[in-house]
C-alpha cells in the first residue's frame, strides 16, 4: 500500500455493513479496482480539488433543492452534496435489479388499474377493503376512468437497498410525482466535466436514452391521435423544492413548462395560452400532488391547479400522467402487499423482495412493535422524504414514547419494519474517504412498454452513521455506474 492510498483510505474501515467497493476481508471487489486504482495515483490533494470544481459547477449552474424546515421562516435553497467517487454495479445486479423493477411495476399499474375498476384484487381477499377505502390517496373521481393504455405510472421511482448479506430489497416505491431523475443526469454530467479519466477507463453504460424514453412514454399516452401531440410538464411554480428539476426536465425534453395559470380548459378541452393565442394540450405531465390539480374536483381553494382539468379529463380529451390516484399503491401499508399483487396479477414470484413489514392494524404485530420500538424503523404511510419517521436504535426516550403513543391512537398510520444495515460506500468527507451510507433510486418508465433508466440515483446519509439519505433530510447523491 503506497502513501497516497494510506492517505485516502487511511480513516476506511469495513465494518457489519456490506461495503459496495471492499469485501469483508478488506480487498477491492473486482468491478471497484480500476477506478480504486485510479483513485490512488490521483491523491488526496487531487481529488479534493476535483470535489471543489464539482461544488463550483453546482452552484454556477443552479442545480437545486429547497428545503423547508420548522425552525426557518423562509426556505432554504441549496445545492445537493455531491460525492466524486462512484457507485458501480455490475451487469449481472443491473440485470437483475432490470428485470425485478419492470416486475414490480407491471403488477402495481395493474392493480391501480383493477381498485378503480373491478376491485378484483378486494374481492378476492387479498387486500382489506378498508386499506384501501381510508387510504388518504384514493380517489373515488378515478371509479372507472379509462386511462391510455392502462398505464397509471408513466415514471416511477423505486427505492432499493443492500442488507448487510448484499441482497438487495425494495424499500420504497414512489409513483406519484417521483423525483430526482435531473440530478442523475448532472451527476453524469458533472463526472465526465470534473473526473472525465473515470469514466473514460471504465465501460460505463450509457443513460442517455432515458428521457427520450420518457418522452416516448410521455407522447404514447396521448388519446388525440396526433403523430406530435402537445406534451406540457405543470409545476406548482419557482418555491417548490423540486423546481430545478422541473426546468431541466422540461428544456432536456423540449416540452413547455407551466403553470396552473398558464392552462385554460373551454368545452372539456385543455389549452396552453401562448404568444400565438392558444394551443391545445394532449398530455399533462404534473409534478404537483392531486389536491391541487382542480379546484373543481379536489381542494376548492387551489391556486396552482386548473379549472374543469378533471372533466376534460374524465372526457379523454387531455392525458394527465401520473394519473391522479396512483398514489394509492405508494402508501407505505399498501407497500406490504406488493409481493402478493405480482402473484396475484402476473402469476409469478417477485424478483425483487420487499423490507419486512409490520401492519400496526393488527392486534398481535401492534404489540410487537409496541415492545421493540427501540430496535425498529417506524414510518408514516403518507409521508414520504425522510418525514415522519421513528429510527429507534437511534431515538431518544422521548421520541420512543411519543410513538409510542401515536401508535396507540392511530395505528392505521403507521408501519414498522426492522433496521436494514443500508450498505456503505466510499465518500470524500473533508480530505478522507469514508464509508457512508447510501440507497439507490431506480427510474422505471412505462409507456406501450417498459423501460429502466441504467443506474438510477444513489443517495448518500453524509453524516456519520446516518441511515436517512433523503435530499430533505440532508442527504447527498453519487454518480451510478452499471457496467458493460
Amino acid at each position: 500500500m503506497n502513501t497516497t492510498e494510506k492517505q485516502l483510505f487511511s480513516e476506511y474501515s469495513v465494518s457489519s455493513f456490506y461495503d459496495e467497493m471492499f469485501s469483508p476481508n478488506n480487498e477491492v471487489r473486482k468491478h471497484y479496482e480500476q477506478v480504486h486504482r485510479q483513485l490512488q495515483d490521483m491523491g488526496s490533494e487531487e481529488l479534493i480539488k476535483r470535489q471543489q470544481s464539482t461544488e463550483a459547477q453546482m452552484v454556477k449552474q443552479g442545480i437545486t433543492f429547497t428545503l423547508y424546515h420548522e425552525q426557518h421562516a423562509d426556505p432554504l435553497e441549496r445545492t445537493i452534496p455531491f460525492d466524486t467517487i462512484p457507485r458501480i454495479l455490475t451487469a449481472e445486479e443491473w440485470s437483475f435489479l432490470e428485470k425485478g423493477l419492470k416486475q414490480r411495476v407491471s403488477a402495481l399499474n395493474r392493480f391501480i388499474y383493477d381498485i378503480y375498476h373491478e376491485q378484483n384484487i378486494i374481492h378476492d381477499k387479498i387486500i382489506p377493503r378498508k386499506l384501501i377505502v381510508t387510504n388518504c390517496y384514493f380517489r373515488p373521481e378515478m371509479m372507472n376512468v379509462q386511462v391510455p393504455e392502462n398505464t397509471y405510472i408513466t415514471l416511477s421511482g423505486i427505492d432499493l437497498i443492500r442488507d448487510d448479506n448484499g441482497e438487495f430489497y425494495v424499500l420504497e416505491d414512489n409513483l406519484r410525482t417521483p423525483s430526482g431523475i435531473s440530478y442523475l443526469y448532472k451527476n453524469r454530467q458533472l463526472m465526465s466535466q470534473c473526473l472525465p479519466e473515470l469514466l473514460f477507463h471504465n465501460q460505463v453504460r450509457y443513460m442517455d436514452h432515458g428521457l427520450n424514453d420518457l418522452l416516448s412514454g410521455l407522447r404514447s399516452m396521448a388519446q388525440s391521435g396526433k403523430s406530435e401531440p402537445k406534451v406540457v410538464l405543470l409545476t406548482p411554480g419557482r418555491y417548490n423544492s423540486a423546481y430545478y428539476e422541473h426546468c431541466f426536465l422540461a428544456q432536456e425534453m423540449g416540452i413547455e413548462l407551466v403553470e396552473g395559470k398558464d392552462l385554460v380548459v373551454i368545452d372539456h378541452k385543455v389549452y396552453m395560452k401562448s404568444f400565438h393565442g392558444l394551443e391545445q394540450v394532449d398530455v399533462i405531465y404534473r409534478r404537483l400532488d392531486d389536491d391541487y390539480l382542480d379546484p373543481l374536483a379536489f381542494l376548492p381553494d387551489s391556486l396552482l391547479g386548473v379549472t374543469g382539468l378533471m372533466n376534460a379529463y374524465r372526457a379523454g380529451n387531455v392525458t394527465i400522467t401520473n394519473a391522479p390516484g396512483t398514489g394509492v399503491a405508494d402508501d407505505k401499508a399498501i407497500y406490504a402487499y406488493v409481493p402478493d399483487m405480482i402473484r396475484y396479477y402476473l402469476n409469478e414470484e417477485p424478483i425483487l423482495k420487499n423490507v419486512p413489514t409490520y401492519i400496526l392494524s393488527r392486534e398481535d404485530e401492534r404489540e410487537y412493535v409496541l415492545n421493540h420500538l427501540s430496535e425498529l424503523v417506524v414510518k408514516e404511510t403518507s409521508l414520504s422524504g425522510g418525514y415522519g419517521m421513528l429510527i429507534g436504535p437511534q431515538a431518544t426516550e422521548e421520541e420512543i414514547a411519543l410513538f409510542a403513543e401515536n401508535i396507540k391512537q392511530d395505528p392505521n398510520r403507521y408501519i414498522a419494519q426492522p433496521t436494514i444495515k443500508l450498505s456503505t460506500a466510499p465518500s470524500l468527507i473533508g480530505d478522507k474517504i469514508k464509508p457512508r451510507h447510501i440507497d439507490l433510486r431506480a427510474f422505471v418508465i412505462a409507456g406501450k412498454e417498459i423501460s429502466v433508466v441504467p443506474g438510477g440515483l444513489t443517495r448518500v446519509a453524509l453524516k456519520e452513521g446516518s441511515l436517512v439519505v433523503n435530499s430533505s433530510q440532508g442527504g447527498g447523491s453519487k454518480d451510478t455506474w452499471v457496467l458493460d
